[in-house]
C-alpha cells in the first residue's frame, strides 16, 4: 500500500478525499499549534538568563508549579468542552476557547520584576482552561467530519499542528537568545508570541462547518444534510451519501433512544451504563498514562534539564538541541498522516513505537550510569555523548510515528455519537491529568532518580507493548457506527479482520439487493415496458 493509501469498507467515491475535508480539519487543529507551543517554549523560557535575572532562580516547586498551573487549568478546561460543544456545537465553542486562549495569553505578557510572576500564573490557568475545551471539541470535531477510511489521517493534523507549535516554540527561545540582549523583552517576546496562535485560531473558527452529526444530533436534519454534502463533495442524492447520511441518522436516532433522549445529561446516563463503553473509556484513559510513560511532557516541559543530563552544556546549544527534536517530531508526525496510520494501523504502531523508543531509553540510562556526564562537564560533547544524542534522537523518532498521535485518534473515533462527548471529556483530562502530575513530578525525578528517570520511562514502554496487544483492537477503516461490534469480537487481535470481512459480506448483500431491485423476474420482465425500467438501479438503503 502507498502513500495515501486506504481501507474502504465499501465501494467509495474519491470525491469524499477532497480539500474541503482537509481544509476543515486544518483550521480545526489550529487549536493544537496553541497547545504545541506551549508545551515548548515554556521550559526553555524560564531558563532563558534574562528570565532568572527577572524573578531569580527557581526552586524545583516552583517551576513545577508554573509549568503545572496550566495542565490544571486544562484539566478543568476539558470538563467545560462538553456544555459548550453541546449546547452551542462545536464551531461556536471552538470559537470561545480561542478568545479566552487570547486573553490568557495577554495577561501573561504584563508580567514583569514588579508584578512578579502573578500575571504568569493567572495567564498560564485562564489559557489552560481554553486548551482543556480545545482538546476535548477537536478530535471530536475532525473525527465527526471525517470518512472512516480516512479518519486516522485527518485526526492526524491534530497533531501536525501540535508539532507545528512546538517547532516555533522550541526555535523561539533560540531565537530571543541570539538576537535579543538579556532584558525582561527577551523573556516576554516568548510568551507574546502565544497571541499569534490564538489570533489564527480565532479567525479559523469563523470558517469551520458545523459537525453534521452534532445538527443531526439536535434535530437539524436539512442543516446536517446540507453541510454533509458540503463536506463529502457530493449531491444529495449520490448512493455513497444517501447510505451514509442514513446510516448516521439511524445510529443517532437509536443511540438517543437508548440514553432517553438528547438532552445534557443524556450522554453521561448512556455511557455509563454500559460497562463495555466505561471499560472502553479506562482503557482510553491509559493510553494517555503510557503517553506519558515514554517521558515525552517531561522532555517537553523541561527540555534544558534533560539536556544538561546527557551532558550538553551551555543554554544556547541545549536549545538549539531541543528545536532539532522538534524538527525530529514534526517529520514522524507526517510520516504517521501519509504512510502508516491507514496502512500499518493504530495497534501495531503503538507497540513498535514502544519496542524502539524502550531501546533507546536504556541506552540513555546506561551512558549516564558509566559516563555520569553531569559529573564531568565538557566544553565539548564527546563521542559517547554524540552516541546519547544519537539515541535520543531515535527515541523521539520512534515515539513520534506512534504514542505522539494515536492515543488522541483512539479516544476521538472508539465511541458511538452518544458516548463520545462524555468520552473525550475524560479522555482530554486524562491527558491533561498525567501532564500535570509528570510536570510536577520531572523536576524531582531528575534530582533524585539520576539515570533512573530513563530507566522508568522505558519499562512503562515495555509494559505499554503487552498492554495494547493484549487489550486494544485496531480501529483501522471501521466505521464509528461499528466500534461497538469490534470491540466485541475475539480475540482482540483479529478483531479488525472479522468486522471488515462482515462489512465486505453486507456490502456484497446490498450490492446483490440493487441489482435484484433494478432486474425483475423473467414473468415480470416480459413486456417491453418493463425492459425499459431495467436501467433504473434503485439502492435499498434501509
Amino acid at each position: 500500500m502507498g502513500i495515501l493509501s486506504r481501507v474502504e469498507d465499501r465501494p467509495t467515491p474519491k470525491a469524499i478525499y477532497n480539500w474541503r475535508l482537509w481544509a476543515l480539519a486544518y483550521l480545526a487543529s489550529f487549536a493544537s499549534i496553541m497547545i504545541g507551543y506551549d508545551s515548548a517554549f515554556v521550559g526553555g523560557t524560564l531558563a532563558l538568563p534574562s528570565f532568572v535575572k527577572s524573578f531569580g532562580k527557581l526552586n524545583a516547586n516552583v517551576s513545577g508549579n508554573l509549568v503545572s498551573t496550566y495542565q490544571a487549568g486544562a484539566f478543568f478546561g476539558s470538563f467545560l468542552g462538553h456544555p459548550l460543544g453541546h449546547f452551542l456545537g462545536r464551531k461556536k465553542g471552538l470559537f470561545i476557547t480561542a478568545l479566552v486562549f487570547s486573553i490568557g495569553a495577554a495577561i501573561m505578557c504584563v508580567a514583569s520584576p514588579a508584578t512578579h510572576l502573578t500575571p504568569i500564573f493567572v495567564g498560564r490557568a485562564i489559557a489552560g482552561i481554553a486548551i482543556g475545551a480545545a482538546s476535548n471539541l477537536t478530535p471530536m470535531y475532525i473525527s465527526e467530519i471525517a470518512p472512516a477510511p480516512a479518519r486516522g489521517q485527518v485526526i492526524g493534523l491534530w497533531e501536525i499542528g501540535w508539532q507545528t507549535g512546538g517547532i516555533v516554540g522550541f526555535f523561539i527561545n533560540y531565537g530571543v537568545i541570539q538576537t535579543v540582549p538579556s532584558s525582561v523583552k527577551q523573556w516576554r517576546i516568548p510568551f507574546a508570541v502565544q497571541l499569534i496562535p490564538g489570533g489564527m485560531f480565532l479567525i479559523a473558527c469563523l470558517f469551520l462547518v458545523e459537525s453534521p452529526r452534532w445538527l443531526l444530533s439536535k434535530g437539524r436534519t436539512e442543516e446536517a444534510r446540507k453541510n454533509l454534502a458540503y463536506i463529502r463533495h457530493l449531491p444529495v442524492d449520490h448512493p455513497y451519501f444517501v447510505e451514509e447520511f442514513n446510516e448516521m441518522s439511524y445510529a443517532i436516532e437509536q443511540t438517543n433512544n437508548a440514553a432517553g433522549g438528547n438532552g445534557y445529561w443524556a450522554p453521561f446516563r448512556y455511557l455509563f451504563a454500559r460497562k463495555h463503553l466505561v471499560k472502553r473509556l479506562a482503557f482510553g484513559s491509559s493510553l494517555f498514562i503510557f503517553q506519558n510513560g515514554t517521558g515525552i511532557n517531561a522532555i517537553n516541559y523541561y527540555s534544558p534539564t534533560v539536556f544538561k543530563s546527557l551532558g550538553i552544556v551551555g543554554t544556547s546549544t541545549g536549545l538549539l538541541s531541543t528545536g532539532i527534536f522538534g524538527v525530529i517530531k514534526m517529520i514522524g508526525s507526517a510520516c504517521f498522516i501519509l504512510f502508516l496510520v491507514e496502512t500499518v494501523g493504530r495497534r501495531r504502531l503503538l507497540m513498535i513505537s514502544s519496542s524502539g523508543g524502550a531501546l533507546a531509553m536504556f541506552y540513555l540510562a546506561g551512558y549516564i550510569a558509566i559516563a555520569k556526564p553531569a559529573q564531568h562537564k565538557k566544553a565539548n560533547i564527546d563521542s559517547a555523548g554524540t552516541s546519547a544524542l544519537v539515541f535520543f534522537y531515535i527515541w523521539t523518532s520512534f515515539y513520534s510515528f506512534g504514542w505522539n498521535p494515536l492515543p488522541w485518534v483512539y479516544g476521538s473515533e472508539a465511541f458511538d455519537n452518544t458516548a463520545r462527548p462524555v468520552a473525550q471529556i475524560f479522555m482530554a483530562a486524562s491527558n491533561w491529568l498525567y501532564n500535570f502530575v509528570i510536570s510536577q513530578a520531572t523536576p524531582h525525578m531528575f534530582i533524585k532518580m539520576g539515570y533512573g528517570v530513563y530507566l522508568f520511562f522505558a519499562s512503562c514502554m515495555v509494559i505499554s507493548v503487552v498492554w495494547v496487544f493484549f487489550l486494544m483492537p485496531e480501529t483501522k477503516g471501521i466505521p464509528v457506527e461499528e466500534m461497538d461490534n469490534l470491540h466485541e469480537k475475539r480475540p482482540i487481535r483479529h478483531a479488525n479482520k472479522l468486522v471488515h470481512e462482515e462489512l465486505r459480506i453486507k456490502a456484497a448483500e446490498r450490492s446483490g439487493q440493487a441489482v435484484l431491485n433494478a432486474y425483475p423476474s423473467d414473468d415480470a420482465a416480459s413486456s417491453d415496458e418493463d425492459k425499459s425500467g431495467m436501467n433504473e438501479v434503485k439502492l435499498n438503503t434501509a
